[in-house]
């Protein structure tokens, strides 16, 4: 019997660095290489939306996070030009005062963006939706 075809699931982290700045990447891979997203990625068999957050954020930041509370399902079929992926979003923040950032895994740079850039920035697949939708750009008006 074969497989159905259903969408993949991901994972996506808004980490708070400190107050008004969040982490980004610097995708390293296609698609949008060399854009700016989200740390994220797909979530393994047999592991949670959770611990594929967890785990994806340190693999791409080196930063260990603690998840603060779900963001949202991001579900739009053209939101990744590979195909149907689906997201879980999630606010993060770094675990411990001592989580210092760096690229690795499928970034390419890491950069800490103030809030107040952002809308001068591209951002990779709906990220910027993403972050607009958790609401923290309307606590820095």
């Amino acid at each position: 019997m074969p497989k159905p075809e259903t969408p993949l699931l991901t994972v996506d982290a808004l980490i708070i660095y400190v107050k008004d700045k969040i982490v980004l990447i610097r995708r390293k891979n296609p698609p949008f290489q060399g854009e700016l997203a989200l740390p994220g990625g797909f979530v393994n068999i047999g592991e949670t939306v959770e611990n594929a957050c967890i785990r994806e954020a340190y693999e791409e930041t080196n930063i260990k996070v603690k998840i603060k509370k779900l963001i949202g399902v991001f579900s739009d079929p053209k939101r990744d030009p590979r195909g149907h992926n689906v997201t879980v979003a999630f606010f993060c923040e770094p675990a411990s005062k001592n989580e210092k950032p760096l690229a690795k895994d499928d970034a390419a740079t890491i950069e800490i963006v103030k809030l107040e850039e952002l809308h001068s920035k591209k951002l990779a697949f709906d990220h910027f939706k993403i972050i607009k939708y958790s609401g923290i750009l309307n606590s820095q008006q």
